[in-house]
């Protein structure tokens, strides 16, 4: 989304984003935030393409705004964080992460981290190896089980070859870079899901032909330290969630809080 839209989709509002953009271990990493500083922070994490603008409409809920401060993140390869560099490991994915969320925990506030597709396994690995920094999780339509990863080698792996990887979009290289690698990252997390002891929220549709409906099923047998594990099964709803039931996450952060 241009600026130009950016700025569209906010006229006559009140409040309105500000981008920021930070240096982590040399890579510039962008985020948006809108609200007051004073209160908790609902913490968004995109899937795979995407960016920070996934989660505009919820960031021009006067309503949600009242209760929370919102941040939005550009992940590593997307929007304006070095675009079209994918990163493979969701280890490092997360340490690139970890200054923008600090900043936000500097006053002990409230963090619930929010998770979309791939930003799912991306707040799990977040819980994982920051735990002091997160109270909350959502998973929205996570693809967090190895084994329910499809097989998508055959057209993924010619992809990164060039002529083929220069032809395409710079976002959706970034993309085919780390769902390439989301099967041993994931493998390498299995050990790591009892150290989760935050309360978690599962957002699965029944419909979802992007992500194995079972993966909330998955996340239900491994969460076994979780403080509390909550899973909200919509059998008619598909992958986009954050578009077609916006009110089922806004429900969460509120229930979080």
């Amino acid at each position: 989304m241009s600026q130009k839209a950016i700025d569209a989709s906010f006229s006559g509002l009140k409040n309105k984003p500000i981008q920021h953009q930070i240096d982590v271990q040399g890579i510039k990493m962008n985020y948006a935030e809108i609200g007051s500083d004073s209160l908790p922070v609902a913490f968004f994490v995109h899937g795979s393409p995407g960016s920070w603008t996934a989660f505009i409409d919820f960031m021009k809920d006067t309503s949600l705004l009242k209760k929370v401060k919102m941040v939005s993140v550009d992940r590593i390869g997307f929007g304006d964080s070095d675009l079209g560099e994918g990163e493979k490991s969701l280890q490092r994915q997360v340490a690139l992460l970890k200054p923008i969320v600090a900043h936000e925990k500097r006053f002990g506030k409230k963090i619930i981290l929010i998770g979309h597709s791939l930003g799912g396994p991306v707040i799990a690995r977040m819980a994982m190896d920051y735990p002091e920094l997160i109270d909350n999780l959502i998973i929205v339509a996570g693809s967090i089980s190895p084994d329910l990863e499809p097989n998508e080698k055959w057209f993924r792996i010619p992809m990164t070859f060039k002529p083929i990887s220069i032809l395409i979009p710079a976002s959706f290289r970034a993309s085919n870079d780390e769902i390439l690698y989301l099967k041993p990252e994931l493998e390498k997390m299995l050990p790591l899901w009892k150290n989760i002891r935050q309360p978690v929220i599962v957002i699965q549709g029944g419909k979802d032909m992007l992500v194995n409906p079972q993966n909330a099923d998955f996340a239900e047998k491994m969460l076994v330290n979780s403080a509390k594990v909550e899973i909200v099964r919509i059998d008619t709803m598909n992958h986009f969630v954050p578009w077609s039931h916006p009110f089922l996450i806004k429900n969460a952060i509120l229930k979080d809080l």
